[in-house]
């Protein structure tokens, strides 16, 4: 016990807010893809419609490359190296983090 009195209060702080971070990325990622969804609906509504035109080739070539898994591997590798530099904080900040993800 006497081994991680010290770490206790970044301990707590990092799981805490991780856990906050994890919740409201989920959170604000549902209404994101909600928002998305009805955009592409009324586009596609629009295009039916016949008044305007969708060049989904184009938009497929331009977003294709920010989705490339590498990417977002590299993404996510990058965002956990910097929040474990400080490796207490860090670690219960990333667990903190999976945790509201799963949770929120």
């Amino acid at each position: 016990m006497e081994l991680i009195q010290p770490y206790i209060g970044q301990l707590t702080f990092g799981g805490l807010a991780g856990f906050a971070v994890g919740f409201a990325i989920k959170t604000v990622g549902r209404w994101v893809a909600i928002i998305l969804g009805l955009i592409f609906v009324v586009v596609q509504v629009l295009a039916s419609m016949g008044y305007i035109a969708v060049d989904w080739t184009r938009i497929q070539r331009d977003v294709e490359p920010l989705l490339q898994q590498d990417q977002i591997k590299g993404a996510w590798d990058a965002l956990v190296r910097v929040l474990t530099t400080n490796l207490p904080f860090g670690g219960a900040f990333v667990a903190g983090l999976l945790l509201g993800l799963r949770r929120g």
